[in-house]
């Protein structure tokens, strides 16, 4: 009877290890194990190792190009165009003529002011004639008038005369002097009738032609602007930075310009100045009006008025741990296993949340609270908790905010893909190779 239980013991021994063999080879164990023990499945995640290195903090602003020296070309006469010898987008050198007017009414105003230049000396002559002849007239009266041949009233009217004669001698001197100066005054004029330019540039807009008649601004009206001129090779940015980000931008920081007219390309350029007065834009944002001076590349030139994105390096940390921002996550303390919480500088008991990277250790997650500092676009600087060639879970997103402390998981670089039921494994390349051959015999 013994013999019979043992041999029925043995039958289910091998029924049960053969059952378990099938199920552990054919994944079926594992199947039921991680619908029963959901914590037990492995999470796919990227890991990454912390490294050590450079990580610059900018200020995002943007803003539009300007040439950093430009002016607009107005006639200090009022006078007809009678040529503009260069056309818009045409390159200028210093002193070119850029407009001429027409300057025969000015050419006729200027010999007018000469011809009332002789006039003033021709009366200035006959001026001092008048103050001899009243001088020689007082002498000879005083002569008389101390031998008592004339009376005292006779001798006030020949003083009179010469003062007179006297003051008209100063009108004319002086009516000499207006003379010179509006003949200086149209020479001026006959001058500004030919408009050149007063730098290296470029016409950059042409307001008017041949033909038209310029007028000379007042105080109520503006001046006709004939054309515009800029020196394109010195370029700035004005850059429109937030007010919340303006604090630690100052002048001579580097910065890197992307222009939205030349894809992913770069320019590099220094922060030349910071406006002191708040300006705001049509939303009602705030912001200060930031210059850029844009280092242009030889042979190349920007046009005014690109749109522009600038990064201005506010501060630059040399060889620090840094790690993928995405990676530091907010954990209620109070959730923390005690053993991470207690006697742990990085964990401040007064606060709701501490911010934590969880490392990957023997398969499974580790909490590791920890101290930042400064962030750049990606990533953050650790102060405390890490070190260089530690292995910390840095993503997927979606798979880091379900972490938990001693959850198993496992690198996405080291799963190897799955075959779907049905499909047959890729043969190796070697054998692949060897088939195609004797296929080609």
């Amino acid at each position: 009877m013994w013999k019979w239980f043992l041999g029925v013991f043995i039958v289910l021994v091998a029924l049960c290890g053969g059952g378990a063999y099938w199920m552990y080879s054919s994944g079926t164990f594992e199947e039921l194990r991680s619908k029963f023990m959901p914590g037990a499945k492995p999470v796919t995640v990227r890991v990454e190792k912390v490294i050590k290195g450079d990580l610059v903090r900018t200020v995002s602003a943007p803003g539009l190009t300007e040439p950093k020296t430009k002016v607009a070309i107005s006639a200090q006469v009022s006078a007809r165009i009678i040529a503009l010898p260069f056309r818009e987008g045409q390159d200028v050198k210093k002193d070119d003529v850029l407009v001429r007017l027409d300057a025969r009414d000015l050419a006729a105003n200027l010999e007018s002011a000469k011809a009332q230049l002789k006039s003033e000396e021709a009366r200035l002559e006959g001026a001092k004639a008048s103050l001899v002849s009243a001088e020689a007239e007082l002498v000879r009266r005083r002569n008389l008038y101390e031998t008592k041949d004339i009376s005292k009233a006779e001798l006030d009217t020949a003083e009179e005369q010469y003062l007179r004669a006297e003051s008209n001698k100063n009108m004319a001197q002086f009516a000499i002097d207006i003379a010179r100066a509006n003949i200086q005054r149209a020479e001026k004029d006959l001058d500004n009738a030919v408009i050149k330019a007063p730098f290296d540039g470029t016409i950059v807009k042409l307001n008017a032609e041949v033909g038209e008649l310029v007028v000379v601004g007042t105080l109520n009206n503006a001046a006709s602007v004939i054309m515009e001129m800029a020196d394109l090779s010195v370029m700035l940015i004005k850059a429109k930075v937030d007010e919340a980000n303006v604090a630690p931008v100052q002048p001579g920081q580097s910065a890197r310009v992307f222009f939205n007219a030349f894809d992913e390309e770069k320019f590099e350029a220094t922060v030349e100045r910071v406006r002191l007065q708040r300006q705001q834009a049509n939303d009602g944002t705030s912001y200060f009006e930031t210059e850029l001076l844009v280092h242009v590349p030889a042979g190349r030139r920007l046009m005014w008025g690109l749109t522009a994105n600038c990064e201005i390096e506010v501060e630059r940390i040399r060889d620090a741990i840094k790690i993928p921002s995405q990676a530091i996550l907010d954990r209620p303390v109070d959730e923390l296993p005690a053993a991470i919480r207690d006697n742990n500088p990085n964990v401040d008991k007064n606060k709701k949340f501490a911010r934590v990277v969880y490392a990957m250790k023997d398969g499974k997650a580790q909490t590791i609270p920890v101290s930042i500092g400064p962030s750049d676009l990606t990533h953050t600087v650790i102060l405390s908790g890490l070190e260089p060639g530690q292995e910390i879970v840095t993503g997927p997103f979606k798979q880091l905010t379900g972490l938990k402390e001693g959850q198993v998981i496992e690198d996405e670089a080291k799963v190897k893909p799955s075959v779907s039921p049905g499909q047959p494994a890729p043969a190796p390349a070697t054998a692949e190779a060897k088939t195609t051959s004797g296929g080609s015999s």
